[in-house]
């Protein structure tokens, strides 16, 4: 076992987990299924959390929350207390109750494998072959005798030294000649742009005193609606050498696609969103440059990535008709662009290159998933989500693909949640509830009391109650539980998650009925979308390998509880992979690999795209996954299990 893994055994549930060393024991506990009282989201001040550390080291916090006996016999609150070696833990129970209900009332947590693009991969299969190259070159200055012009002087040697033939110069690179050549004593290096087509001509798009082969950078920008993403990767060790992000100051002119659009189509409303997120990328790469501290001149690639709505923005080509039927986008792939021609603040020698769309709503961000994922050459059934407000949806391998988005609303992202929030601190994001006590233990983003809850928190709150039967298959609750934290307030019933002194806003958090509705609502949508599109390509959900989900909360979803929701299909954990930006991590893969580039348009032509609300099995496979998980339970046939055993134990225990 890894020196920085230790092993956290907790008793009487006999139940063990492997955590990173320094790791809380709320949180481990939490992981290992085990619940343990703790409604201040792991900041210390409630002192529910109490547990027995009966061996092992730990780090602990002095607290007024346990006296000096306490201490001294081993009593530590779980949320400041670290495991720094193994650690038995023992977790008070009350005595009329049987840890086999205990036991039995949690899921152990199981996030997706996190997926990074593999460099050495790329390296041994020889496609790390960066769109663009850097040549040192020592020619031989001119004299009477040789005096053949600067261009001809530059060409020839690439031919004869280098063995580069079918060369271009462009008028850029020429007026620079006469002054960088004799700036060094005609020691200068050049930047090749590779072809798409094998056939195609390398182009000089660049040429700098003295020898800069050791820096060239290319920029991957994910341009997203409510946010945009850059990274500086290193073309020639690959590595990302800067990122930042930063909101796009589009969201000024509207929330979503639809209002930008409607925004675009008034007097010079197209110019306007079009420069100002040029202005945010811009601003983007000004930050990256200045942190890795390097030459804007040795930047040769960008590579950007967005939906079609982003996209057609960008290029200041009018949107209005992505917005109506037939949903037509104005072109479907991009040529190589000029990056100074789209108003970006680099050198004039710097290429742009655009991810092509797919439809009018999967767009550039969702091919450069699926390339970046390598799922366009994989031979396994994969489903690849793209979760968010308006999710996108891709099922297939390397020989066909077919794809859809559906609107599945906001609730992902804290949306329509009457204490929703995005993934920041104070956020509740993870839960489970005391079978018994129907008492609720928290964790926070940053461990300090609660101010909400994120998304990733609501699918396991919503998973959790349901599976103890605080609510229905219909997100209702059971009020015939004696708990005081299932209430009705203003003729909605509610869930108290924290009571107002435990919070960050001085009032209660809770989970109503219509949080849980627009939850399932959303979840609902996006299970249709997978179903109609199986059954489109005449396929069923257990023929899918491989899950990939991309978006932002992706690697924080439990995967146990997107399951019991009906949000994903029924499936070993294992085979889900989170690839995070996936948006970003394809518009990477380009200025790494020149493959992609050739792969891509062929790609594009492979994916069929379904428009959902234009078929008709859609809206009845909506209304059936408007259930917790869904109408037919025996679409999930190991929670349907482990409802009926969890059953039997709380009924044997309660009698």
């Amino acid at each position: 076992m890894s020196t920085d893994t230790v092993q956290v055994r907790f008793l009487p549930h006999e139940k063990s987990v492997s955590v990173k060393k320094g790791t809380t024991l709320l949180r481990a506990a939490m992981e290992a299924g085990v619940h343990v009282n703790a409604s201040c989201g792991g900041e210390g001040v409630c002192g529910k959390c109490r547990v027995n550390v009966e061996k092992g080291e730990v780090e602990a916090e002095p607290t007024s929350r346990i006296d000096e006996a306490g201490w001294a016999e081993g009593v530590r609150l779980a949320c400041k207390t670290k495991a720094m070696g193994d650690v038995v833990v023992r977790v008070p129970v009350e005595s009329s109750v049987d840890a086999s209900v205990l036991n039995a009332a949690a899921t152990p947590r199981h996030t997706a494998v996190i997926q990074q693009a593999n460099l050495e991969e790329l390296k041994e299969k020889g496609l790390f072959i960066p769109p663009v190259e850097k040549k040192y070159l020592e020619l031989a200055p001119p004299n009477p005798q040789d005096n053949v012009c600067d261009a001809s002087r530059l060409v020839n040697h690439l031919r004869m030294v280098h063995d580069e033939h079918r060369l271009e110069l462009n008028l850029p690179v020429l007026r620079k000649l006469p002054e960088v050549m004799r700036k060094e004593d005609f020691k200068v290096t050049v930047t090749l742009a590779r072809p798409v087509r094998e056939d195609g001509r390398n182009s000089i798009i660049n040429i700098q005193p003295g020898d800069t082969t050791a820096a060239n950078y290319g920029l991957a920008i994910d341009i997203g609606t409510t946010t945009v993403y850059g990274q500086l990767v290193d073309q020639i060790t690959g590595e990302v050498v800067a990122q930042h992000g930063d909101f796009n100051g589009q969201i000024s002119y509207g929330e979503d696609v639809i209002s930008r659009i409607v925004y675009a189509e008034k007097g010079n409303g197209l110019e306007k969103l079009s420069d100002v997120v040029v202005g945010t990328i811009n601003g983007i790469i000004a930050k990256i440059v200045k942190d890795a501290g390097i030459d804007m001149d040795d930047i040769s690639t960008m590579a950007l990535a967005g939906n079609t709505t982003m996209t057609q923005l960008l290029l200041k080509i009018n949107p209005a008709y992505l917005r109506r039927s037939p949903f037509v986008p104005a072109a479907s792939l991009f040529p190589p662009l000029k990056a100074v021609d789209l108003g970006f603040a680099v050198g004039s020698h710097v290429t742009a290159l655009i991810y092509p769309c797919v439809s009018s709503y999967v767009g550039g961000d969702i091919v450069a998933g699926v390339m970046g994922s390598d799922m366009y050459r994989t031979e396994e059934l994969t489903l690849y989500i793209d979760l968010g407000t308006n999710a996108e949806i891709v099922i297939g391998n390397k020989d066909w693909m077919a794809c859809a988005a559906c609107s599945a609303g906001p609730a992902f992202e804290g949306g329509g949640i009457e204490h929703g929030m995005r993934a920041a601190k104070g956020a509740i994001e993870d839960f489970s509830i005391d079978p018994v006590t129907f008492e609720p233990m928290l964790m926070t983003i940053g461990n300090v009391r609660p101010r909400g809850i994120c998304g990733s928190g609501l699918i396991v709150a919503v998973a959790t109650m349901f599976e103890l039967g605080l609510i229905d298959n219909q997100g209702k609750f059971n009020l015939g539980l004696d708990t005081p934290r299932i209430r009705k307030r203003r003729d909605v019933y509610e869930y108290v998650l924290a009571w107002a002194g435990e919070t960050q806003i001085n009032r209660d958090i809770v989970l109503t009925e219509i949080d849980i509705e627009n939850l399932i609502r959303a979840k609902g949508a996006m299970y249709a979308g997978y179903t109609t599109l199986m059954s489109e390509v005449g396929m069923t959900m257990d023929m899918i390998e491989r899950v990939i989900l991309a978006g932002g909360f992706g690697s924080y979803i439990d995967l146990y509880s997107a399951m019991t929701l009906g949000l994903l299909p029924e499936m070993d954990p294992e085979k889900v992979t989170f690839v995070g930006n996936g948006s970003l991590m394809g518009a990477k893969m380009t200025v790494l690999t020149n493959r992609l580039r050739q792969d891509v348009v062929a790609v594009t032509h492979k994916m069929t795209n379904f428009e959902l609300s234009e078929t008709s099995s859609y809206m009845d496979n909506y209304v059936a996954a408007l259930f917790l998980p869904h109408t037919d339970l025996n679409l999930f046939p190991r929670l349907k299990e482990r409802l009926a055993e969890k059953k039997r134990i709380l009924e044997q225990a309660q009698t």
